[in-house]
């Protein structure tokens, strides 16, 4: 629990400072943008705290750019006072945020007495006013009148600067004797329109967005921030800790507030209009993607775009020093963790599968990374050390075999399927797999 709450703290405060790490910025541009950091309102991870101070940002900023841009070093160090008691307890803090519910229209002091009268809370409390105000905050209780949102329409300076990424219904296709939908993801480039990947899958779950992400990765370069909706196929450990790790600032909309994703759901439109009619008689799931890919190379992206008065495939390329490549080893950064203790027989269970583990890892609970199209190639990870890859065993032949203190047993693991995705052109980095 307190690595994942490590990585959730890291992640955050990543998300932080991404707007001051993504380009150059003029001293009056950063001084800008801190001061709406400090001006806004935070839910921060393991902390009753909502705002940040300018000091904090920097002391981040500066961390973080001196470790070569390490996501590990924007991980809190351990508290010297670990275990010692915070000014208010949880069952406390519990009682007086649903008094505040109950009297909303209440002072705090008047809901202190109240407490009080109720044994909510003892004589001798003696948490700051600040330290209630916060925890009210932290539940959404201090919300007064907000004025409205001014939102503008806006544009990335650079391509790759900022992608929008969503999902919409596609056409049914027979798949097994029954009729079924479709899903197309879409990654758009927000300042040329082009479209980075796009891609039709029979599910719409991460898996599915994660293949469309890493073959635009593969194609186009890594963009500085990524912007997708609330849908649970944009939200995952996995996804957030990948793209913090590959230095993409990983943004969502609000629930319920499609505003800022225009320009996808622009695009869609437009696949609605002039696509879907090209794709009545498309009976397989490669039949789409080929008639998607011929339609966005051919029309798409050579047609000049009405909001920017240029083609987008000529807008995007344009700025050609702007684009910054994927690293080579894509894949390894999009690997699903697990947390699981090593056997005294030295083994370790996952998915149903039995691997063997290194004998110094014996009762240790480790961090195995592992692709689900290749389950069978599972890394081992002790406090963020690597210690090789697992190997499967067969349990009857596992049986057999009388286990020493210095004999390991070895077995050649079975075959391993590569995934081959549909998408074979329109690479800008050489990394369309085919």
């Amino acid at each position: 629990m307190e690595k994942e709450l490590a990585e959730r703290i890291a992640l955050f405060r990543f998300g932080v400072i991404a707007p001051l790490v993504d380009r150059r910025l003029s001293r009056g541009e950063q001084e800008k943008i801190l001061e709406e950091i400090t001006r806004g309102t935070w839910q921060i991870p393991g902390s009753t705290r909502t705002t940040i101070g300018r000091s904090t940002v920097l002391k981040w900023l500066t961390g973080y750019r001196k470790s070569g841009e390490s996501i590990e070093a924007l991980k809190p160090r351990r508290r010297r006072d670990t275990g010692s008691t915070r000014s208010i307890d949880e069952e406390s803090g519990l009682a007086l945020v649903e008094l505040k519910r109950e009297h909303p229209e209440y002072s705090l002091e008047a809901l202190l007495t109240i407490a009080r009268r109720k044994r909510i809370i003892t004589a001798n409390f003696t948490a700051s006013r600040q330290s209630i105000y916060r925890l009210f905050a932290r539940h959404g209780l201090n919300i007064v009148n907000k004025t409205p949102v001014d939102r503008r329409k806006f544009e990335a300076e650079l391509p790759n600067d900022l992608w929008q990424a969503d999902a919409m219904y596609g056409p049914k296709i027979p798949l097994d004797g029954v009729m079924r939908r479709t899903y197309l993801f879409a990654i758009i480039d927000d300042h040329s329109r082009l479209i980075t990947h796009a891609q039709f899958y029979h599910s719409e779950n991460i898996d599915s967005f994660s293949d469309c992400l890493q073959q635009a990765l593969e194609k186009r370069g890594l963009p500085r921030k990524l912007y997708t909706d609330n849908g649970s196929s944009f939200r995952t450990h996995q996804l957030r800790y990948a793209c913090a790790r590959l230095g993409i600032a990983l943004l969502h909309s609000r629930a319920g507030i499609p505003e800022g994703r225009g320009k996808i759901e622009r695009f869609f439109g437009t696949v609605r209009s002039q696509l879907m009619p090209l794709l009545e008689e498309a009976s397989t799931i490669d039949e789409l993607n080929a008639r998607l890919r011929h339609w966005i190379d051919t029309v798409y992206h050579v047609r000049k775009h009405s909001s920017i008065a240029a083609k987008p495939l000529e807008r995007y390329l344009a700025h050609l020093h702007a684009l910054r490549a994927a690293p080579q080893d894509l894949q390894e950064y999009f690997r699903v963790p697990a947390n699981r203790k090593v056997d005294k027989d030295r083994t370790v269970s996952l998915n149903g599968r039995v691997f063997e583990a290194p004998p110094g890892l014996i009762d240790r609970t480790v961090t195995l990374l592992y692709h689900k199209k290749n389950p069978l190639t599972v890394e081992v990870f002790l406090d963020e050390r690597s210690w090789g890859f697992l190997t499967p065993l067969d349990p009857q032949l596992n049986g057999r075999v009388r286990r020493t203190a210095n004999l390991d047993v070895e077995l050649d693991a079975p075959d391993q399927g590569d995934g081959q995705s549909n998408y074979s052109g329109g690479s800008l980095f050489g990394g369309g797999r085919s």
